[in-house]
This record gives C-alpha cells, structure tokens and sequence, in this order.
C-alpha cells in the first residue's frame, strides 16, 4: 500500500498462520526457515507458484554465515558440520563453507524471485576489527546482482559506524523502529521484535505512532516478529487503509 509518498509492504517475519490465509490477507513474508536449513530450490519454486503473482517474498541469510556454530540455533541444522566446517562457519568469515552457505542461500532467492536478502547478526558480533574486516571481505567476495543486502546488526554497534559500512559495502541497515533509526537512505527494512520483548503485542497507540514514522521515508518494510505478529500486522494494514492510503494487496 502507498502512504503519501512512500509505498509500504507490511508483513511478519515467517507464516505465522497457514499460507492460503496469509497469501490473503497481506503482501509480503520474510521466510525463516533459510536461516536455520534452506528448502531445496523446488520447494522455494513450489512457494512462489502457490503465492499471488504480486506477492513477495524476502528471506535470512543461511546461520552458517552469520552465527558461530555454538549459537543454539545450530540445534535446528540438519546438515551435520564437520570439526573442519565447524572452524570456517559464521561472523562472516570467508571460507568455502560460507560461499557455499551464500550460494544455497542465493539459489533460494531466485526460486522465490527474491531481491532482498536479511543478515541479522547475533549480538555476540561485536565492532571488533576482526570483525569488521570479515564483513568487509565476506561483502566484496560475494556474487549479489539484484539482490538488496540488508544488515541487521545486533549489540553496541555505533550509529555511524553502520552508516559507513553500509556505505561502502553497499548494504541497507535493519532496525526495529521502536528501538532505532536507519542509518542508510532509501529503501527501509523494519523488523518489529516486541517492545520489551517476543510476548508484546502492539497497542493501537503504538501501531499508530509506527504509521507516522514511516511517512515520507522511502519505500519501507515493515515486518511484524512478535507473539501476535499476523494480527498486529494485519491491524497496522488496516490501519494504514483506513487512513485513505489504500493500496495493492490492502485488507
């Protein structure tokens, strides 16, 4: 849907209720299951053929990139590590584990017609200059035509030291709006955890005052990761509808 300027797609962060009735009701699903074990490329095609042909889809980066194998959500991988993969996997370093993690992870994307790829960061990735150097490397190695790189990085990474990465490894910034701004112009990413945390469900205060932070930013995404995501996601559609900015897909 348009609001003014911007046109804004809002939807939650994995199907949250069964895919006919989300396929219904809202515009966009960032898919989950490629962080933790990507489906094979048919599978993703099988999606997307079952999906309207203006729906969208957006997706995680593979955990193998982006988390150390003793993240817990390792306990979700399917594909056994060895001691040596183990050593080359997550904080972006660049091995050949990883290339083949991205490539998985690019081959999902096309099956969905995806153009925008998540990177969310454990917390534990700190602005460190190894780690800093490994996100540059892992960026500048990578094959990304028409994707959108989309970083969300975690913990006591500064303002402006985001700004200037994403800058120049071309990337956009993600953050939960309720807790920060965008650093980088352009498209926005919003991914909306929960104030306080997953259990919170959002206030039509709240929803309204998301509605006025989106006005005349760009095109935005705003993806619901709660208890409650459909229903606040399809509360905030409505909202946004209601207003007399209707738009495609619109509730």
């Amino acid at each position: 849907m348009k609001t003014g300027k911007i046109a804004v797609k809002v939807g939650c962060c994995g199907f949250s209720v069964a895919r006919p009735k989300y396929f219904g009701a809202l515009p966009v699903v960032e898919i989950q299951q490629t962080f933790y074990e990507p489906p094979r490329p048919s599978t993703a095609k099988r999606w997307r053929e079952d999906a309207p042909q203006d729906f969208e889809f957006t997706l995680k980066a593979w955990q193998l990139i982006t988390h150390e194998p003793s993240s817990p959500t390792y306990r979700r991988l399917r594909t056994p590590l060895s001691d040596k993969e183990k050593g080359e996997a997550g904080s972006f370093r660049w091995t050949d584990l990883t290339r083949r993690a991205w490539q998985v992870t690019l081959e999902v994307a096309r099956a969905l017609n995806a153009d925008k790829v998540l990177f969310q960061c454990p917390a534990s990735f700190r602005p460190i200059p190894k780690n800093r150097d490994r996100l540059s490397n892992f960026f500048n190695a990578i094959e990304r035509e028409g994707i959108a790189c989309i970083w969300e990085p975690r913990g006591d990474w500064q303002p402006d030291e985001i700004a200037d990465l994403c800058q120049r490894l071309g990337l956009v910034h993600c953050v939960d709006p309720f807790q920060g701004e965008s650093v980088t112009d352009g498209l926005r990413y919003y991914r909306l955890h929960g104030i306080g945390g997953y259990r919170h469900e959002y206030t039509e205060k709240e929803l309204r005052w998301l509605s006025r932070h989106c006005a005349d930013k760009g095109a935005a995404y705003i993806l619901f990761n709660n208890v409650s995501m459909f229903q606040d996601a399809f509360r905030f559609q409505k909202l946004l509808a209601a207003s007399g900015n209707e738009g495609p897909h619109a509730a």
